[in-house]
């Protein structure tokens, strides 16, 4: 576990290692979130990519 944070609570592993292009499809899957203003309010979209071909999983 690694402590470079400024607090003390406790630090997920860090599976990756700053390694973003996997030799095959499936092994890496990543996501992101982000707001949309429509005419109803706001809509949140998320999404799951493959890191391999930056394939759009789901959303």
């Amino acid at each position: 576990m690694t402590t470079d944070s400024k607090h003390s609570l406790p630090i997920g592993e860090n599976l990756l290692a700053w390694k973003f292009m996997p030799d095959a499809p499936n092994q890496v899957w990543t996501s992101d979130i982000t707001y949309l203003w429509t005419d109803e309010g706001w809509l949140y979209l998320a999404i799951v990519l493959d890191l391999f071909n930056r394939e759009v999983i789901g959303w």
